[in-house]
């Protein structure tokens, strides 16, 4: 599934009282690889919303498998699991600093233009269509 991968080290205000990494945090965590991901394939976020495109979050899933602790570095790994030019979701794979799966998960999303009216891609900004395909084809081919 790997194609890009994110470091997080967690911070104290993260965990809650009994030590653990807060679930919310989670998802915080795959916004910050989600947006660092888009920037290593050439497509930062504020660039995209400069050019008048955004891409809201229409759903988010985690599974979580085991706790993080306060000073744990974890890394995500991040893939681009599905892209039809109107659409995408991105994968979610967060490992401790032991290599062991913390959590898993995905989130869902969609390209809106300034107006807030859904835009595909390939029309838009065929540029960018293309980054995206060659993401999907590099995560299908790592998955084989």
């Amino acid at each position: 599934m790997t194609t890009h991968q994110y470091q997080h080290k967690v911070q104290y205000y993260e965990t809650d009282q009994m030590g653990m990494v807060h679930h919310s945090n989670y998802i915080r965590w795959f916004e910050e690889a989600r947006v660092d991901y888009l920037a290593a394939v050439g497509l930062p976020y504020d660039q995209m919303e400069a050019e008048g495109i955004g891409s809201p979050v229409l759903s988010v899933q985690c599974q979580y498998k085991s706790k993080v602790v306060f000073g744990e570095t974890v890394t995500l790994h991040v893939s681009l699991l599905k892209y039809n030019g109107l659409r995408m979701t991105i994968g979610y794979q967060v490992l401790g600093s032991d290599g062991k799966v913390r959590c898993v998960g995905e989130s869902g999303h969609c390209f809106l233009n300034r107006e807030g009216r859904p835009v595909t891609l390939a029309k838009v900004k065929p540029e960018w269509h293309a980054v995206f395909l060659q993401q999907l084809e590099k995560a299908e081919t790592t998955d084989r």
